[in-house]
């Protein structure tokens, strides 16, 4: 995959972000002050619920955090989001998925293989494909986290990734049965973030994608509040992870 630079700003005088393309896809990358070929830095994957636009000024706020780590970061635009062509089986299976909610039905296993697994067959090659294009610039030399975003991506990108040497997953989504199968063979480092009371999140599910990590190292954060009432000491508790993990 080809990445193109389309733009560059300095954030806070100190972290570089640039506005890329890679094979047409959207994404922006966030450099430290002080990355350079004779002190490359390590890198986190920014994941997202898609649209890259709406969702850009929280990826600079995380960004902006895991550079005064003195971590790179890199976002990409997920398929099926902003200007990308829609994916229509995920399209159908999300009128599903809101149909069977408001109805006050359990959404089921069908609908939630048809919403998640298409994004993630197509997001997974498409993020390794930036991580080649990146690490390949001589300020990024890893190593690589993977932090947010749709948890089944997390999951794919960590069984099927080698150089994911941990990962931050926050548990807010529909599960398939098969990343549920796929995580049992997860064993990088892991920092589960669950907001207990997340309105669209299925608590059960969430635990038991927990309890199946066949991680050695693996740690659930648990907080009061929904979807959007994550507290700040939980970004901090992450960071520290990822500090852990990631610092030489």
């Amino acid at each position: 995959m080809n990445i193109t630079f389309t733009s560059e700003q300095r954030i806070d005088d100190s972290v570089l972000e640039r506005a890329f393309t890679i094979d047409g896809i959207p994404g922006v990358l966030w450099t430290p002050e002080g990355a350079s070929a004779s002190t490359p830095v390590p890198l986190i994957l920014l994941g997202h619920p898609g649209g890259l636009d709406p969702m850009l000024p929280r990826l600079r706020g995380r960004a902006l955090g895991s550079a005064s780590l003195g971590f790179a970061s890199v976002t990409l635009e997920l398929p099926g989001s902003g200007d990308r062509p829609r994916l229509t089986a995920v399209e159908d299976a999300r009128r599903d998925m809101r149909a069977a909610i408001t109805a006050g039905e359990p959404v089921g296993p069908d609908v939630i293989d048809r919403l998640v697994l298409p994004l993630v067959d197509a997001a997974v090659p498409e993020w390794q494909g930036v991580l080649d294009a990146v690490l390949a610039l001589p300020e990024i030399g890893g190593p690589v986290a993977y932090s947010g975003g749709i948890i089944s991506i997390g999951v794919r990108l960590a069984l099927v990734e080698p150089r994911i040497v941990a990962a931050g997953l926050f548990a807010g989504s529909f599960v398939p049965g098969v990343i549920l199968d796929e995580a049992r063979r997860v064993t990088i480092p892991l920092h589960v973030l669950l907001q207990w009371d997340d309105e669209g999140n299925d608590r059960r599910m969430a635990l038991d994608l927990f309890d199946a990590f066949g991680s050695a190292e693996k740690t659930l954060q648990a907080n009061l509040g929904g979807h959007r009432g994550v507290p700040t000491w939980a970004g901090e508790d992450a960071s520290r992870f990822f500090a852990r993990h990631l610092t030489r």
